[in-house]
């Protein structure tokens, strides 16, 4: 699958409040570990039809501000002319993340 290239679109993330990794992840003051919010990204990306998640890497990722269980998360879009994808995430109005994922072989996949 490939994305075509195109302008930042948005997709609601769907994560559970009660998720278990919010159980163990700073009991007291939960925060969302960034693997979920990747996993999360890489399903709705797959669910969309732009990726095949057993065929791409994350080429970058930067987590800037916490995912509470309360926030709704929002991750817009972007695919490059070289099949990648620009990820933004947002909660609450604010920047929690960003990154890319690239397509890549299935030996290639991380």
């Amino acid at each position: 699958m490939k994305a075509a290239h195109g302008p930042w679109r948005s997709v609601d993330l769907a994560i559970d409040a009660n998720h278990a990794a919010y159980a163990g992840h700073f009991p007291g003051r939960p925060i969302l570990p960034g693997v979920v919010l990747l996993d999360a990204a890489l399903h709705a990306l797959a669910a969309e039809g732009l990726l095949d998640p057993a065929r791409c890497r994350v080429a970058s990722c930067k987590f800037s501000s916490p995912v509470r269980p309360s926030d709704r998360v929002v991750l817009e879009l972007s695919a490059t002319a070289n099949g990648s994808i620009r990820l933004r995430f947002s909660a609450g109005g604010r920047a929690v993340a960003s990154g890319v994922v690239t397509p890549c072989d299935r030996d290639e996949a991380r």
